[in-house]
């Protein structure tokens, strides 16, 4: 056998002698535009069971319990890690130990066959859920983004490692932030305890990001809510660099790093205040009177209106017989264009409205990017709805009709939008016309290089 099948027998004592171990890259860190960490990496213990070499799973457990504190928490994220990821070789029953904890358990080690302590590096959010929508948050790699990273022939570059972005910058830059994992070959014994080191290839770190966000900006906005829901969207019309991108109430993103228990995840799920909501990108609203500015522009274009013309002000519009009444208790009188956005005359805009029609003012909209997504550089953007008369046939299969056409002109109506957008067009117009694409990141630093890539906003 030796002399026949020498190339086979060798290879098998080979690999039985040689462990090729991944060593997980640390990743990248996400700083604000003045260096204020927003997510960092730490080292810690975990305590982590492998349950195909563990025989009494839950008698394992309890008898672990005895040693090291398990908590009822810790259980229930243990059962749902359990369920979503079978694929992993080890799980985490109980993370950040102290040094007391690892001495603890070092004595009665021999007691608990498919158990071990494993150094592990953590995210953390240090800002809480100030961040939590825009930053976003890493958990567990489950199945299907398996299958993903399968797909995509990035699978080789994750073995090691447990925890991919799940939203927010953590998702749309993980390939920047994550890094590349590196190989160790190490030498082990018949009892599979590694002897010595044979050789090593030492991971790269992730990239960085850099923001265009100011910590300070985004956490006076944030506070400035109170208890009131709602979103914020502050942008730089010079360049489409978003300063501050609020939705609150937002929520504490380390809770999904070690894998969320499903207590917190159902009151986080359940709550009517809707935390997981991202509002800023992906709640769509009335713009309300924040529309005028951009249909007293389409005026002008279109030639309905010169900022000189005065419309008289009643204090209400009639259309078929209907009165759309002003949101004042008291008549304007005379309104010119000016004055019309200064006091927000409604009776101005639905005579404005019924004047230029439906589909000239979707026409116009669009060119500022209402009804459609801006392109930021974090996923979950709706579209919002411009409407037209092609809009309503395909949504209701109806007609349009012309009284429809005036709650429009002051914002209302079908219209609805993402603050997000609202933000963008009114950084356009601010900007004499030029559009830029809005975008969270103003470079990304190569950790080796120290080379700087900027995202393309045109």
């Amino acid at each position: 056998l030796q002399v026949v099948q020498h190339s086979h027998y060798s290879t098998l004592a080979e690999a039985n002698r040689i462990s090729v171990l991944p060593i997980a890259p640390h990743r990248g860190v996400i700083l604000d535009r003045n260096g204020v960490l927003l997510a960092h990496n730490y080292s810690a213990y975990t305590r982590e069971i492998t349950p195909s070499r563990t025989g009494n799973l839950e008698a394992t457990i309890d008898e672990l319990a005895g040693i090291v504190e398990i908590t009822p928490r810790d259980r229930r994220r243990f059962r749902k890690l359990l369920e979503e990821s079978k694929r992993f070789e080890s799980l985490p029953i109980r993370t950040r130990l102290s040094d007391e904890e690892i001495a603890r358990f070092a004595v009665n080690r021999y007691r608990f066959p498919g158990v071990e302590a494993k150094a592990r590096l953590f995210r953390q959010y240090p800002q809480g859920e100030i961040f939590s929508h825009v930053v976003g948050h890493i958990g567990r790699i489950n199945q299907r983004e398996i299958e993903q990273l399968e797909k995509s022939g990035r699978i080789a570059n994750y073995r090691g490692s447990d925890y991919i972005g799940k939203t927010g910058l953590e998702q749309s830059y993980e390939a920047a932030l994550h890094g590349t994992t590196g190989v160790e070959e190490v030498e082990v014994d018949s009892g599979g305890r590694a002897v010595r080191v044979l050789s090593r290839t030492p991971p790269v770190s992730g990239n960085n990001l850099v923001l265009n966000l100011d910590a300070r900006l985004q956490e006076i906005a944030y506070n400035a809510f109170g208890e009131r829901r709602g979103a914020l969207v502050a942008i730089d019309p010079r360049n489409g660099g978003v300063l501050a991108l609020v939705s609150k109430p937002g929520f504490d993103p380390n809770l999904f790093v070690d894998g969320i228990d499903p207590q917190s995840w159902g009151e986080l799920n359940g709550s009517p205040d809707k935390p997981l909501l991202n509002r800023a990108t992906a709640g769509t609203y009335p713009p309300g009177s924040t529309f005028k500015p951009f249909m007293a522009l389409a005026a002008l274009f279109y030639g309905k209106r010169s900022p000189q013309q005065v419309i008289s002000d009643p204090g209400y519009f009639m259309f078929g017989g209907h009165r759309f009444r002003d949101g004042r208790p008291v008549p304007l009188g005379a309104v010119d264009m000016h004055r019309s956005i200064v006091v927000s005359s409604d009776v101005y805009y639905y005579t404005l409205a019924n004047e230029l029609g439906i589909d000239p003012i979707a026409k116009f909209m669009a060119l500022f990017g209402f009804g459609s997504r801006t392109g930021i550089d974090i996923a979950g953007e709706a579209a919002g709805v411009l409407p037209s008369t092609e809009w309503k046939l395909r949504r209701f299969k109806q007609k349009w009709y012309a009284g429809e056409t005036i709650s429009v002109g002051i914002g209302q109506g079908y219209n609805s939008y993402t603050p997000l957008q609202l933000a963008s067009a009114t950084a356009t117009l601010a900007n004499d016309g030029v559009m830029y694409r809005p975008h969270i990141v103003d470079y990304v630093e190569d950790i080796r290089s120290k080379l700087l890539t900027v995202p393309d906003v045109s």
